[in-house]
């Protein structure tokens, strides 16, 4: 399965889903690579592992629409056939044909803990200045609206007594490694059903 990985940071998740290829836990190749800013640290995963990767500069675009259009020019040239947001953290516009082919991870357990301005350090540091007991992380279809979209996968970890946001995010990731490469494998065996705000996951060998 061809993917596209979408970042706007240091690439952590794009590198998660490159050892899991290597590893051949995932069937799939990251034909792309796009940055929504230059000098990012997924820009130099993305060169070491010889990837095309391409920056379309958020700050060029008056609008979503605009910024938008020559990222699914790109995945259209690509073959893409999934669209794997990786710590990107800009609004899209997307086309019909790219509908339920956009999928995105985000540390928390949504819908708490999401939306503008929630991303990355500050999603856990809300999550402990709540004091909630149990975070981990959600996989979501993208829709038109920030951590919105229909939820995949949940996975969970504790908050303890004496964590940091640095030392939740470290735990939270280690959950995120686990659930993206899962929601991949599953929308790569036809495996999800989306009816309304819910998807199944429908048993193996289902036609």
């Amino acid at each position: 399965m061809n993917l596209a990985v979408l970042a706007s940071g240091s690439g952590t998740t794009l590198q998660n889903l490159l050892d899991r290829i290597g590893a051949k836990s995932l069937d799939a190749r990251i034909n792309i690579v796009i940055a929504s800013r230059p000098g990012i640290l997924a820009l130099e995963r993305a060169a070491k592992a010889a990837i095309p990767a391409h920056i379309i500069d958020r700050k060029s675009f008056a609008s979503a629409a605009d910024f938008s259009k020559p990222i699914f020019k790109l995945l259209d040239e690509s073959n893409i056939d999934l669209v794997c947001l990786a710590g990107w953290l800009c609004m899209l516009e997307i086309p019909p044909r790219y509908q339920n082919r956009v999928m995105n991870i985000h540390p928390a357990l949504l819908p708490s803990f999401g939306g503008p301005g929630l991303y990355g350090r500050k999603v856990h540091e809300a999550v402990l200045a709540h004091g909630c007991k149990v975070s981990g992380c959600t996989v979501h279809f993208v829709d038109e609206k920030y951590d919105n979209g229909p939820i995949i996968l949940q996975r969970a970890c504790p908050v303890l007594e004496n964590d940091t946001p640095d030392s939740l995010a470290q735990r939270v990731f280690e959950e995120e490694k686990i659930a993206y490469p899962q929601a991949i494998r599953l929308y790569q065996q036809g495996r999800l059903q989306i009816l309304g705000r819910r998807v199944q996951i429908l048993s193996e060998g289902h036609i």
